[in-house]
């Protein structure tokens, strides 16, 4: 029963459990049995709250029992990405310096997903303060890939991508700056959602007028990400950014008649080097589109300034979001870490203008760009999972790699921009069966667009796995 459960999709657990066919102390202590026999292989699971997640699971079928009004996600079990503030759970960014804090307070999304009727079993593994695409830090270890315990899951939310794929989780949460609910999703064979910035408010935040980092849904399914999604979105006073269209409008079916819809494929992204692995599995599901009666053509946004641009308003946002942080305690924070805070302390008020200047010729390309075509599509990670030995790829086909986030470019240009981008899984590399994604990404704040598309992918997809 425990495998059935684990393997059935958040959507049909959803239905099950406000039909009383199963109820919320089967789903939570299924998956708690879950967590226990696979979590020590794979360390995705860091803080867990098994008995009060029991006792929330017991609360709520009384609630249903006594015909009281239950959230979308009545009874499915979560752990929340270790970056989020989790009342009265203990919350650590990955970092010595907060490896015994416990904040008094939920976050915005945490607050949302309780309401909704998730009960939180725990928290997900996250690189130190969620700094680069491969999951491990100095609390908690690496986080392995479930395909092989040899390779890195990606990251930041590789904690949340790994109990997904192993069955620990049927819905995760995680935030996104240069990919981070995107490559893990790649690496780990399920979805990730980069929402459009302000579809899911952000609060505590020291920065609300970002629209660099956003919050967002992961799961295994299209569906499952819409219904998280459906619970987490919607306006907040907080956030000055927060888009006014309510989560609900996310519950409707995804059905969609793509015939007729037009899709960019990629070319080479400006001359990214990409793995030939990474080329060859997305390349060969263009006939899946081609198939749903899209009109598929090979074109590109000029991504000209991209990567200055990204750096620079990274950088800019590591000074105010993570330096006060770690000030006056340098030495317990990774390198790359200070190396993000130093150069955004260099930065001069002449190179944040530039920068600004730049992504706003950058949107207008993509703007127009996507006037032609409602979809483009591309590989989310440029390489497949590499060995969780190595903290980042220093080459990819040859090219030398500048610095520790130089292999997310496929990723980080879409995030500059603004658009929403979900990862689906397209297959695996021939040989060793490591699982890569493919991105399709929407244009302006067409979230739902996006989601229908990529269900449809998912539908037609003629691969197993």
């Amino acid at each position: 029963m425990t495998s059935d459960i684990c393997s059935t999709s958040a959507v049909e657990l959803a239905r099950l459990l406000r039909a009383k066919e199963l109820s919320a102390r089967d789903v939570v202590g299924a998956h708690l049995t879950q967590i226990e026999r696979v979590n020590p292989a794979v360390n995705a699971i860091v803080t867990l709250v098994a008995e009060q997640a029991m006792e929330r699971a017991r609360l709520a079928d009384e609630d249903l029992a006594r015909g009281r009004s239950v959230g979308p996600l009545h009874g499915l079990p979560i752990a929340h990405k270790d970056l989020q503030p989790t009342s009265g759970i203990r919350t650590t960014f990955g970092s010595p310096i907060y490896k015994d804090f416990v904040p008094s307070e939920d976050s915005l999304l945490v607050d949302r997903l309780r309401r909704a009727g998730a009960i939180v079993v725990g928290k997900t593994n996250t690189p130190e303060f969620g700094a680069g695409s491969q999951t491990f830090n100095p609390v908690f270890g690496s986080t392995l890939n479930p395909y092989d315990h040899t390779r890195t899951c990606g990251g930041s939310s590789g904690g949340a991508a790994v109990a997904l794929a192993t069955g620990m989780l049927p819905i995760a949460d995680g935030s996104d700056m240069g990919g981070s609910l995107r490559n893990p999703a790649s690496f780990c064979n399920v979805v990730g959602l980069r929402p459009s910035p302000g579809r899911v408010p952000v609060w505590p935040t020291d920065t609300a007028w970002s629209t660099l980092s956003v919050d967002g849904p992961m799961a295994r399914t299209v569906a499952d990400v819409a219904l998280i999604l459906s619970a987490i979105a919607g306006p907040d006073p907080r956030s000055p950014i927060a888009l006014d269209e309510p989560g609900s409008r996310f519950a409707a079916p995804l059905d969609r008649d793509l015939t007729g819809i037009r899709v960019a494929w990629w070319r080479d992204l400006g001359g990214l080097p990409v793995d030939r692995r990474v080329r060859d599995a997305v390349n060969a599901r263009r006939s899946v589109f081609e198939s749903l009666g899209c009109i598929v053509e090979e074109a590109e946004p000029d991504f000209t300034d991209a990567d200055a641009v990204f750096k620079t308003v990274r950088a800019l946002a590591f000074l105010t979001g993570v330096a006060p942080r770690v000030a006056g305690r340098r030495e317990l924070v990774k390198d790359t870490i200070l190396w993000e805070i130093d150069r955004g302390e260099r930065l001069t008020p002449a190179e944040i203008a530039w920068a600004d200047t730049k992504r706003s010729e950058l949107y207008h390309r993509m703007r127009r760009f996507m006037a032609r075509y409602d979809f483009f599509v591309l590989p989310t990670v440029q390489v497949p999972p590499f060995d969780i030995a190595q903290p980042y790829p220093t080459e990819i086909d040859g090219v030398a790699m500048k610095t520790y986030i130089d292999w997310m470019k496929s990723c980080y240009y879409i995030s500059i921009l603004g658009n929403p981008a979900i990862s689906v899984p397209c297959g695996f590399t021939t040989g060793e069966g490591l699982p890569i994604g493919l991105q399709i990404v929407g244009r302006h704040r067409d979230d739902w667009g996006l989601l229908q598309i990529a269900n449809a992918f998912e539908t037609a997809r003629p691969w197993s796995g």
